[in-house]
């Protein structure tokens, strides 16, 4: 079995390293022609994704052709890339010249990520949205999109 691991390493350093997923590919039958499973983690979604890969031409390429195809079949049900995700698009409200972003208006996995990093900030309690405690500021979203938090 091969363990794909994505570790984030702050300020290039180890010292302060997490993992952010793994992906596992376990090969189910021998052969020139070898199939696999495929296992896709992430730390916040837990398993995102599981699929088998048919009929792969063993050592016919790197090793990272088959890890590619691998996380690509899991992905998408097939050998190739999803499309490029587009940029996030959420909107930036103002409430007495407050700029703040709704929580459930950014998508997923965003919002939990997100949601982790501005665990210990202060938020607006914005009064005329209709789930005022359902805020943060502005700022600290844009920060986040700039890697700042």
């Amino acid at each position: 079995m091969l363990r794909v691991t994505v570790e984030l390493w702050p300020g290039g350093r180890e010292s302060g390293s997490r993992v952010l997923a793994t992906a596992k590919i376990g090969r189910v039958k021998n052969g020139a022609l070898a199939d696999y499973k495929v296992e896709l983690h992430e730390d916040v979604q837990g398993e995102i994704a599981t699929a088998a890969l048919r009929d792969y031409p063993r050592y016919a390429s790197t090793i990272w052709d088959l890890v590619a195809r691998a996380v690509a079949v899991a992905l998408t049900g097939k050998e190739e890339l999803p499309p490029r995700p587009r940029q996030l698009d959420v909107p930036i409200h103002a409430s007495d010249n407050t700029p703040y972003v709704r929580l459930r208006e950014i998508p997923e996995p965003a919002r939990s990520l997100f949601e982790k990093r501005i665990v210990y900030s202060t938020r607006p309690v914005i009064e005329e949205d209709p789930q005022p405690m359902d805020c943060a500021y502005a700022r600290d979203w844009t920060d986040f999109l700039d890697g700042g938090r």
